[in-house]
């Protein structure tokens, strides 16, 4: 479907994307699926794209959608030619389009910004006065950092589903004042993959008069996400980890705590009537609506990108993508087992539920070191470090928490012991030859070692070309 003539934007259905078992399911496409890089032991490989925790490839749909809308871009909201208002309608069709993807409440805002942090950080500035903030140091930092300017509580990690609600349940009861509260807690954790007990957590929220937000970023590319059925109070999450890279993000929720507060950004767009007083002073009418807290030109693009992943995700079925990913997780999973020296980190245990984000660290392997390796010898992709999550792993390598580090950066030279660890992500577009060369490849390198000789370079270990 498209809001613009003449543009044939592509379409991919659940039947172009699963066969009849959804374990066997094909791979949806992406961008960059054939892309080949060099070798330091000689010649080329097609790239092995494990990093989807920080950034899914964008959806084949969702470049040709944006390619297809590109020559009718405009300027939203500002204009009466006819680009401006088909780029507005497109604008506020995604916004349609991203409630129903979420089953938001009626009366439900939607916000574009930039990122999860973008939103969360919008909402931190919207907190009532005096208001509480509930956050387990489990959180990604996006989560963990934006409530500054409140009262917070830091929650220690919970070992089991169980716990994080008793532990919650126990800081709301003996909060002093009782007064607003907000509770601010992940989907599915960026570093371990595993599924949080988020409706559980929204009940106890409410039970104890508190609202809460969901930090979807890692849950949303994965799972269904409904705000009605979890009935949390606001959902974050961004573009670029839902297969659609192009610099935007997504708050939505209740309206009433936007509506009372300032203005997250000041500017054209958010301001509804603006006049000057005899006494020299402005006055401004803000928006009550999502606009209140989109001031400046909106990242139409962005918007769209996001609203054409919701609809691709929707229309493979998320039955069949779910399935698909447990195959691939059981695949890794298994692989990782059989190999001694690796431990694979947990919070709540083997069984737990998760998405396609696993991290390890190898015995006798600075995670960087091996991290380089997997790229510079076999062409694969993964991530090391501490994922911006620093609490959270330093807590399960048995590291003081409290201890600080720069994000994603190693601590020690190759050969040495690391604080960091490895983190292998997959989704939606990732073929089973992909997880399968990893799990050869990690085999191989503990078997065998790295066939080339790696240095420390600006923090980071790279091949020794020289």
């Amino acid at each position: 479907m498209s809001a613009y003539p003449n543009a044939a934007a592509a379409t991919v259905t659940a039947a172009d994307s699963e066969s009849a078992d959804p374990c066997c399911a094909a791979p949806l496409p992406v961008l960059g699926r054939d892309v080949t890089v060099p070798l330091v032991t000689g010649g080329e490989v097609t790239y092995a794209a494990l990093d989807y925790a920080a950034s899914a490839p964008a959806l084949q749909r969702v470049w040709d959608d944006v390619a297809a809308y590109a020559p009718y871009y405009g300027s939203v909201h500002r204009g009466a030619g006819y680009l401006s208002q088909l780029s507005t309608d497109l604008f506020e069709n995604s916004r349609a389009t991203v409630a129903e993807f979420l089953d938001c409440r009626p009366g439900d805002q939607v916000v574009f910004t930039r990122s999860t942090t973008d939103s969360l950080n919008l909402l931190a500035a919207t907190l009532p006065a005096d208001c509480q903030v509930f956050v387990f140091e489990t959180e990604h930092h996006a989560s963990l950092l934006p409530w500054q300017d409140a009262r917070v509580t830091y929650l220690n990690a919970p070992r089991t589903p169980e716990q994080a609600v008793a532990t919650l349940e126990r800081a709301l009861a003996d909060r002093d004042p009782y007064g607003p509260a907000l509770v601010c807690v992940t989907g599915a954790s960026n570093v371990t993959g595993e599924l949080w007990p988020v409706k559980e957590l929204a009940a106890a929220a409410h039970a104890h008069g508190a609202r809460i937000v969901l930090d979807a970023a890692q849950l949303a590319p994965h799972h269904p996400v409904s705000v009605r059925e979890l009935d949390v109070d606001w959902i974050a999450f961004s573009g670029h980890k839902l297969y659609a890279p192009f610099g935007s993000g997504v708050l939505a929720g209740r309206a009433d705590w936007l509506q009372e507060a300032e203005p997250y950004l000041a500017g054209g767009g958010a301001s509804k009537k603006v006049a000057r007083r005899t006494d020299g002073g402005v006055d401004v009418e803000w928006h009550t609506t999502a606009a209140r807290h989109e001031a400046g030109s909106p990242n139409v693009i962005g918007v769209y990108s996001i609203a054409s992943a919701c609809k691709a995700l929707t229309e493979a079925g998320f039955d069949t993508l779910v399935e698909r990913e447990r195959h691939l997780i059981a695949k890794v999973r298994t692989g990782l087992a059989e190999v001694p020296e690796v431990k694979v980190l947990s919070l709540f245990g083997d069984d737990a539920p998760r998405v396609g984000v696993i991290s390890f660290v190898v015995e006798g392997w600075n995670s960087s070191h091996f991290a380089a390796a997997l790229s510079a010898e076999y062409g694969i992709g993964v991530r090391d470090g501490l994922f911006c999550a620093h609490p959270l792993v330093r807590t399960l390598l048995g590291s003081d928490p409290q201890t600080q580090g720069e994000c994603g950066a190693p601590e020690a030279a190759p050969g040495e012991r690391s604080l960091n660890a490895i983190r292998v992500s997959f989704g939606a577009g990732t073929p089973d030859e992909h997880v399968e060369r990893f799990v050869g490849a990690v085999k191989e390198l503990v078997r065998d070692g790295a066939q080339w000789k790696y240095r420390t370079e600006d923090g980071r270990c790279v091949p020794d070309r020289g």
